[in-house]
């Protein structure tokens, strides 16, 4: 990583592009894997932006409240893998039904109960729960600290100051002390993981019963989750129809960059925008216990590979940030399917083919990165017209998506993957050479070769 901000988020910026605008378009991919309706993220930060602005707090608090509730799902994907087997559940509706338990002990045993191991064996589900009664208080522990811990991490990458990243880090901290994973209370849970931890419940809740409901669940949980006075300065705006006309309102995307303090907002250089690549890179990569580092290692043979077949520098890089956020489209995908050790069912094989439209679309929300969808899409594309998502044959794949297609298809090949161990590299090289013509480009698989034979005996670490 490139030299950190420091806290006051000074940066010398060689363009217009905002900061909020390139994490907002990102939210969305954060909204998928907590299987939220689109746009949560950004109504969560929304509502928070509008209590924290009626608070009267100053311009460094309100930034720390827009970041850190606009990304308070950073690592949400840490857990998902671990949801899913722990519950036998496809991790993204568990996570999105699990928010609409209501507070106590009781609702969320019959939700346990009931939403652990649908299509399984009752024998298979007996032994789940069996577990979870057993040891479900640090299951719940160690799902919350992983994904907080991880979501630090990544603000910390993301250059945030640590008033942002303790305030993801504390997201599931109660008013009370009964959160997790510390057990803080009071006045000690930093005051922006209070108001996203508010404005979270607010919007899921109004999505799924309106604002009357989400008005009812925040005064429920008024001194026992939430702080009274957050609650109370919530209540006094919310009651408004038009604050539930602007959270839900279409332009809302548009409209959320008017909430980041003016002097204090944030353009983004090239240095910065590889490093919020580098950053999204780990969240795709923690959605499966089989992929870490597998975002960074395609950037790193794909830099390698467009160097080598004569791209200009720049082009290099633009296609080094493609190659980083080519699977961000599978956080969208149940961990269930990408962890599914067996062959995939009809209905599974399409969810997992929806990942690269899923990419397309949320790299195509985001300015800089715009003109590289189609490219990061297309990394399933074959050359005899036989790939997805599109189908599209020879003429129509770009020299960059064919470079991209080939490192991630020998990345796959040389990890671990649950349904077979890693091969070893020259293995690895004669599958990919057996589909030139077919599946992948013969000038891309030659530089590969090329690259990788000169790398012979050197880890790589990119």
């Amino acid at each position: 990583m490139r030299h950190a901000l420091p806290s006051d988020f000074d940066i010398a910026a060689s363009d217009s592009t905002s900061l909020s605008e390139i994490l907002g378009a990102f939210s969305y991919a954060l909204d998928l894997t907590e299987g939220q309706p689109e746009g949560h993220s950004l109504r969560s930060c929304w509502i928070a932006s509008r209590i924290a602005q009626t608070l009267g707090l100053c311009a460094t608090e309100r930034r720390n409240v827009y970041y850190a509730t606009l990304l308070k799902d950073l690592g949400c994907s840490s857990n998902a893998a671990r949801i899913a087997e722990i519950y036998l559940a496809d991790d993204r509706s568990f996570k999105h039904d699990y928010k609409l338990v209501q507070e106590g002990l009781g609702p969320t045993l019959r939700f346990v109960f009931s939403r652990t191991g649908p299509g399984h064996s009752f024998a298979a589900r007996a032994r789940a729960i069996a577990t979870i009664l057993k040891d479900g208080t640090n299951i719940a522990h160690d799902l919350i600290l992983t994904r907080c811990t991880r979501g630090a991490d990544i603000a910390r990458r993301l250059r945030f100051p640590e008033a942002v990243a303790g305030a993801i880090a504390a997201l599931d901290e109660h008013w009370d002390g009964g959160g997790k994973p510390q057990g803080v209370r009071g006045d000690a849970i930093p005051l922006a993981a209070r108001l996203a931890l508010l404005a979270q419940v607010a919007d899921v809740f109004q999505k799924a019963g309106g604002p009357e409901a989400a008005l009812a669940e925040v005064a429920a949980r008024r001194g026992t989750w939430f702080d009274p006075e957050l609650v109370d300065a919530f209540l006094r705006i919310a009651t408004d129809p038009a604050f539930w006309r602007d959270v839900n309102a279409p332009t809302l995307e548009a409209r959320i960059g008017a909430f980041e303090p003016e002097d204090t907002r944030i353009t983004v250089d090239e240095d910065y925008l590889d490093d919020i690549a580098e950053a999204f890179g780990a969240v795709i990569d923690a959605k499966s216990p089989y992929t870490g580092g597998h975002s960074g290692r395609v950037g790193y043979y794909a830099h390698g590979l467009g160097e080598a077949m004569g791209m200009s520098p720049q082009d290099v890089r633009h296609l080094r940030r493609a190659a980083i956020l080519h699977d961000v489209g599978k956080l969208a995908v149940s961990s269930r399917v990408l962890e599914k050790p067996g062959k995939l069912d009809d209905v599974e094989w399409i969810e997992m083919r929806s990942h690269a439209m899923h990419t397309m679309e949320i790299l195509s929300r985001i300015g800089p990165l715009r003109d590289m969808a189609s490219v990061a899409a297309a990394h399933h594309e074959r050359l005899d017209g036989k790939g997805y998502p599109l189908g599209l044959g020879q003429m129509l794949i770009a020299p960059e998506a064919r470079i991209i297609t080939v490192c991630d298809f020998y990345d796959a090949l040389t990890a671990d993957r649950p349904y077979r161990a890693a091969m070893p590299v020259e293995k690895a090289l004669s599958i990919i050479e057996s589909e030139v013509g077919k599946a992948v480009d013969g000038t891309c698989v030659d530089a590969l070769r090329a690259m990788v034979m000169n790398e012979a005996e050197q880890p790589i670490h990119p």
